[in-house]
């Protein structure tokens, strides 16, 4: 790929927590890459499953941040669920919501009516992450969905990184109405398709890039829409879940940083015996508990590139790949400064 790896789609879809901020402070040179990016002529979208912000909220603290950001360019877990309910919903049907204002403002924002009670008959319940919510608010919402009010969730994310380390996020505030009513919530967030196509109907995007740092999300948010995906090292998932990745999780490329975005790509040609990339050659394992063997020397993170196209193959000529049978490799490319998790 002779140009930089940007250059191929007309719209970069970006993750928020752990690949632009850690925790509202700026990852180390991502505003640069981002800004940079920019003047190349990259269309810069940003695509969170937290629904407690607006986008014009987040567009100012990424712009505190020296990210070139505008609220036109942020989408949120909150506007795809609205579409998702003003699909299905007769204009102004009353919806209970739970959550933060930006819920309800996406709400209103698609012609519906946000409302509290489940006295008012509504006909959803919508979901959110909000510190604020109370029993009172998922008591309500549990009334309206036992009366048959569609249950819908803005996303499932379990857990939510804080200041105190990792927190009980939306998707376990869920399960509070989904097990006192026995009813699934549709989910309107990564992995799942609306929060993408919610991107897509927003930016006008033809060939979209998704880019993340968790698999469990939005690599394979990539993979249930058809959609290409960039993994980048800085957030979640390190490079021995990508190794391991399942079918369904793994990513078309994988960077260190966001600066990778700025560079041509490098090729990764795959064998029956294994895969190369740049000065790596990663071998498949001569027996199913075997080792993936790793020779060469370069950059680590063309090491990592070669030893994921060898273990994912391996992984599908076998139906599984023991942690152990990469351990060795990953090793060697800790040894050479990759940060391993």
């Amino acid at each position: 790929m002779p140009d930089p790896l940007a250059a191929a789609y007309d719209v970069l879809l970006l993750d928020l927590d752990g690949v632009v901020y850690i925790g509202g402070a700026p990852i180390p040179g991502a505003p640069e890459a981002l800004r940079k990016a920019k003047d190349q002529g990259a269309h810069l979208a940003y695509v969170t499953n937290n629904a407690s912000r607006t986008p014009a909220a987040v567009a100012a603290l990424l712009d505190s941040m020296d990210v070139p950001a505008t609220a036109a360019d942020v989408v949120t877990s909150a506007q795809a669920a609205a579409r998702l309910l003003a699909d299905k919903l007769p204009a102004k049907a009353k919806v209970l919501v739970i959550g933060a204002l930006a819920l309800r403002l996406a709400v209103r924002e698609r012609g519906l009516t946000p409302v509290s009670s489940a006295a008012e008959n509504p006909q959803a319940v919508v979901q959110g992450f909000s510190p604020g919510v109370t029993y009172a608010n998922f008591a309500e919402g549990g009334l309206a969905v036992r009366a048959g009010a569609l249950f819908v969730g803005t996303n499932a994310d379990s857990t939510i990184p804080g200041a105190r380390g990792t927190q009980p996020g939306n998707g376990s505030l869920l399960k509070v109405i989904e097990h006192a009513t026995g009813v699934k919530p549709q989910i309107a967030g990564k992995p799942e398709p609306p929060l993408h196509h919610e991107s897509v109907i927003r930016t006008g995007a033809k060939r979209p890039l998704v880019i993340g740092d968790r698999l469990d999300t939005d690599i394979e948010a990539a993979y249930n829409t058809g959609t290409d995906g960039f993994l980048v090292l800085t957030g979640v998932d390190g490079p021995r879940g990508a190794v391991l990745a399942p079918p369904h999780r793994r990513p078309t490329y994988i960077a260190e940083t966001l600066d990778a975005l700025l560079q041509p790509y490098p090729g990764v040609a795959r064998s029956d015996d294994g895969a190369t990339c740049a000065g790596w050659t990663a071998s498949a394992p001569a027996s199913e508990s075997g080792p993936v063997t790793l020779t060469g020397d370069g950059a680590a993170i063309d090491g990592l590139r070669a030893l994921a196209a060898a273990a994912w193959a391996a992984h599908d000529r076998q139906g599984s790949l023991d942690p152990g049978q990469v351990a060795e490799a990953l090793d060697q490319l800790a040894a050479k400064g990759l940060t391993l998790r």
